[in-house]
C-alpha cells in the first residue's frame, strides 16, 4: 500500500548556510499547503534556521527536534544535527560553513539509507568549501553513488524535458577518455529503467547526442561517434531499448527535436546543461536517477551574489520537492504493478 501524500517524509539537507539554500527552503514551506503534501525535516540546527528566518523576515514557524521519531506532521521540522552556533555571513565562501553543509548532507543520506525519511531534497552546496580529509567528493551525486545501491545518473528535469549525461563532472579535455561501450550501455539502461519506474513511461524513447560536431560527419571530425557511440546504440536497440542517434547537438534543441523524445542523453556536462538551463532555468530540477533512494535538488547553485537579500526565487526548490514526491508515488505504484500485474490490470478494467 502506497503511503498517503501527507505521510511522505521529505528530508532536506541545508546546503551552504551562507548561500540562498536556507532561504529557498523556508520560502518553499512558507506556503502552509506544502505540509499537506508532505512532512518536511531540515537537517541543521533550529537556532541557526530561526536566525536566518528572522534575518530574511520570512513568515514561517520552525519546530526543533533531536530525534526523527519526534517529527510533527504539519510543521517545518528541524533536526538538530549539531548543537553549536555557526557564524553566518551571507555571500561569503567559508570552509567552516562548508563543513556544516557536509554534516547536514551526510546525516540526511544516512536517514535515507535507514528509511527514516522517504526522499531527500538537497539545497545547494559550494563544491570547493566542502572538501576535507573526511569528504573528498566533487558533489552530492558522487557521495550518493557510493552510499546507495545502483548506478547514479544526473537527470535534469522540467516537465517533459529530461536531459541526462554520459559523463558529468569531468574536465572537457578528459571526456573522450571516459567514453566507451560499457559506460553507454550502463547509463542508457539506467535511464530507460528510471523513465519506466520513476516517470510512468511504458515505452520510453531516448535520444543520444553526438560527441563531436555534426556527430563526427562519418568520421571526418573525430571517430568517437562512429567507433563507440553508434555500435553501442545499435546493441541497445537490438536488445529492445528505443534509443536513437547520435544526433548533431548544435541543432537538436533549437529545432525542437527534443520534444519527440522522453529523454535526451548528452555526452558531457555543458553539452546537456547549457540548452537545458536556457530552456528551463528557475524551473528545472536535478534528479539523481538510478539509485535505490530518491534525491532531487534545484537547478541552481549557492548564488552568493543575492544571498541574504531576501530576493532568491524558491520555484526550483519547490519543483524539486514536487518531483521527489511524484517519483516516490510512481515507484510505489511500479512496485505494485511489478508484483502483481494481473491484479492491477483487473483493477484498471473495473474503473472503466
Amino acid at each position: 500500500m502506497a503511503k498517503k501524500a501527507e505521510n511522505v517524509i521529505v528530508g532536506i539537507s541545508i546546503g551552504d548556510l551562507n548561500g540562498v539554500g536556507p532561504e529557498v527552503v523556508l520560502k518553499t514551506f512558507e506556503d502552509t499547503r506544502m505540509t499537506e503534501f508532505c512532512t518536511p525535516v531540515i537537517f541543521a540546527n533550529v537556532k541557526i534556521i530561526s536566525f536566518i528566518k528572522k534575518a530574511l523576515n520570512l513568515n514561517c514557524n520552525v519546530h526543533g527536534i533531536d530525534k526523527l521519531d519526534q517529527l510533527v506532521p504539519g510543521k517545518i521540522n528541524v533536526l538538530n544535527v549539531w548543537k553549536e552556533g555557526v557564524n553566518i555571513e551571507f555571500g561569503k565562501n567559508d570552509d567552516v560553513v562548508g563543513g556544516y553543509a557536509v554534516k547536514s548532507f551526510v546525516a540526511a543520506v544516512d536517514a535515507l539509507k535507514q528509511k527514516q525519511i522517504d526522499v531527500l531534497v538537497t539545497a545547494p552546496i559550494n563544491k570547493y568549501n566542502i572538501q576535507s580529509d573526511e569528504f573528498k567528493f566533487p558533489g552530492h551525486t558522487d557521495y550518493l553513488h557510493q552510499e546507495l545501491e545502483g548506478d547514479a545518473l544526473m537527470l535534469m528535469v522540467n516537465d517533459g524535458l529530461r536531459v541526462g549525461l554520459l559523463t558529468d563532472h569531468v574536465p572537457v579535455s578528459e571526456v573522450a577518455q571516459h567514453l566507451n561501450e560499457e559506460l553507454i550501455l550502463k547509463k542508457i539502461h539506467t535511464i530507460n529503467k528510471s523513465l519506466k519506474q520513476d516517470f510512468r513511461i511504458n515505452k520510453p524513447k531516448i535520444a543520444v547526442l553526438g560527441f563531436n560536431p555534426h556527430s563526427g560527419d562519418n568520421g571526418v571530425i573525430g571517430r568517437e561517434d562512429e567507433d563507440i557511440i553508434k555500435p553501442a546504440l545499435k546493441k541497445l536497440f537490438d536488445a529492445g531499448v528505443l534509443v536513437f542517434g547520435p544526433f548533431s547537438a548544435d541543432s537538436f534543441f533549437g529545432n525542437g527535436s527534443y520534444e519527440k523524445y522522453d529523454a535526451v542523453i548528452a555526452a558531457y556536462h555543458d553539452q546537456g546543461l547549457i540548452p537545458f538551463k536556457t530552456l528551463s532555468f528557475g524551473n528545472g530540477v536535478n534528479y539523481t536517477a538510478g539509485l535505490s533512494g530518491i534525491r532531487t535538488s534545484p537547478d541552481h547553485g549557492t548564488a552568493y551574489d543575492v544571498a541574504g537579500q531576501g530576493v532568491a526565487d524558491a520555484n526550483s526548490f519547490k519543483e524539486a520537492v514536487y518531483l521527489a514526491l511524484d517519483v516516490f508515488h510512481h515507484r510505489e505504484e511500479y512496485k505494485e504493478i511489478s508484483k502483481n500485474p494481473l491484479k492491477v490490470r483487473e483493477k484498471q478494467e473495473e474503473k472503466k
